[in-house]
């Protein structure tokens, strides 16, 4: 067994490791990360490695609960940069993850903005299995009709239902089916969405690879992006979690730009 330093934060009750590797290389496999993601008083929705910078740009590594790798974790990457801006003495720091290089700024205390790039709309690309109308995908689960769905992708794909609830259906229940439709071939993060206003939206997001989840940074993007393609609300919005909310704000060339708050940095220990 090897004793290892961690870092444990979150954003918005989202939930991360964090790992340093750019003194020393720790290797995980998706069984061990599987098996480090079940003990209760570790349990995360997604294990970050953050490696050796490179022209002062630092790559990280994420990974879902589930073991599996993603291309993007929009709150983990606000806390990463967080945690290295504290670590420099610096405000603006840039992160690249497997797709894209993300330009973070603190903003104040325990607040970070990050530019997450443009999103993606190309069915391909998405990717979807076939090619369909994005703005007009119509699932029917277990006799349930989810309809008019918006498909995108942001670093990750997602799908978004606009509904007058976002929390009558039990996304426990039909989150994982639709996340794993024979027309994701990648799989895709769920969220159900409620428009409070044109300023305002409700959320509840099922995670891609990590199951319902308090928040989700992709989702809150994609939903803004979604819901402004609709004309259902303006360009700047905040997207509301169980607990607590997401500024995103969509500038005239497509950049996202997302801002929200991030935990304290707890040091942890861990056994492997």
């Amino acid at each position: 067994m090897v004793n290892i330093d961690a870092y444990k934060m979150d954003g918005l009750g989202n939930n991360f490791i964090i790992i340093d590797r750019r003194l020393k290389n720790t290797d995980f496999t998706k069984e061990g990360i599987i098996k480090l993601g079940k003990r209760e008083n570790v349990s995360f929705d997604q294990i970050i490695f953050i490696e050796k910078e490179i022209n002062d740009i630092f790559p990280i590594s994420i990974f879902n609960s589930d073991g599996n790798e993603v291309s993007a974790c929009g709150n983990g990457t606000r806390c990463v940069a967080y945690l290295l801006g504290k670590e420099k003495g610096i405000n603006n720091i840039s992160i690249r993850t497997n797709e894209r290089i993300l330009e973070s700024t603190i903003v104040g205390n325990k607040s970070v903005k990050i530019n997450m790039g443009k999103p993606t709309f190309d069915w391909n690309k998405i990717p979807l299995s076939k090619k369909l109308d994005t703005n007009n995908i119509n699932l029917i689960i277990k006799e349930k009709k989810f309809t008019k769905g918006f498909a995108v992708n942001v670093g990750n794909p997602h799908i978004i239902f606009f509904v007058k609830d976002c929390f009558s259906v039990n996304l426990e229940e039909f989150g994982p089916i639709i996340e794993n439709d024979s027309i994701f071939p990648e799989k895709c993060n769920v969220t159900l969405a409620e428009i409070k206003d044109q300023n305002n939206i409700s959320v509840n997001v099922w995670e891609r690879g990590a199951g319902l989840t308090k928040a989700c940074g992709t989702a809150a993007c994609a939903t803004a992006v979604a819901a402004f393609s609709k004309n259902l609300t303006k360009n700047k919005v905040n997207v509301k979690f169980k607990e607590g909310i997401l500024n995103i704000e969509l500038d005239d060339k497509k950049n996202i730009f997302k801002t929200g708050p991030v935990s304290e940095i707890k040091k942890i220990k861990l056994d492997i």
